[in-house]
């Protein structure tokens, strides 16, 4: 179930495509324009039932007439769930220099969930529109698969692998650590769990477009 206050944030923004991502950059530091009641409730259900945070995006193209979040909040959480996770990490580790610190903020933030979405949104998106989509007649309106949406299905697969790798991890050091077969054993299966959740609810984010086909495709990394 789609939570009714969602019908209100409707009003926030006029559908259509034409810069909707320069608007989506510009809105990152806008708080108060940011729906944080509803990226929560996407956040908890991806960890318990992902297929109803794609159903949502039905609704989004209804009223919308996009694909993708044009709310950049769920970006600016998670920037700040990985910036409080960086410095946990550097106490538990002992890095006491505000360089150092910075640093692994910046590797967190901008290089492990940036960087590899803005690379993982490129290849997905040309992916699907060039070998997964749906020919239609003469009689029937193209559609594209949006960039900022294949950014969003990163955003939505990173999470879980944050709440495993930053989270859980964190608490698990130090059994992790440990030089046994094991802890190695535990971390490996930790970082496998991670990554075959983030491709399932990939597949599941490319699924929900109709236009789509064969995305099975992106189980295979894990198939």
């Amino acid at each position: 179930m789609i939570p009714s206050h969602l019908h209100h944030h409707n009003a926030r923004r006029g559908g259509g495509n034409k810069g909707w991502v320069p608007d989506y950059i510009r809105r990152l530091v806008k708080y108060p324009q940011m729906d944080l009641e509803y990226t929560f409730w996407m956040m908890f259900h991806l960890c318990i039932s992902p297929k109803v945070v794609y159903r949502s995006t039905q609704w989004h193209k209804q009223t919308k007439n996009q694909w993708a979040r044009d709310d950049p909040a769920f970006v600016a959480i998670l920037m700040v769930f990985l910036g409080m996770s960086s410095v946990a990490f550097a106490v538990a580790f002992h890095i006491t220099s505000f360089i150092g610190i910075m640093k692994l903020m910046f590797w967190s933030v901008f290089v492990d969930f940036i960087s590899v979405g803005l690379v993982v949104a490129s290849i997905g998106w040309w992916i699907a529109n060039k070998y997964l989509r749906v020919q239609g007649n003469i009689h029937t309106v193209e559609q594209k698969v949006e960039w900022l949406y294949c950014f969003d299905v990163h955003c939505n697969s990173f999470f879980p692998v944050f709440l495993l790798l930053y989270v859980f991890q964190f608490f698990f050091c130090p059994l992790l650590v440990q030089s046994n077969f094991l802890a190695t054993l535990a971390g490996n299966t930790l970082y496998f769990v991670a990554f075959a959740y983030y491709y399932h609810i990939t597949f599941l984010g490319y699924n929900a477009l109709p236009f789509l086909h064969n995305t099975v495709f992106f189980l295979y990394p894990i198939g």
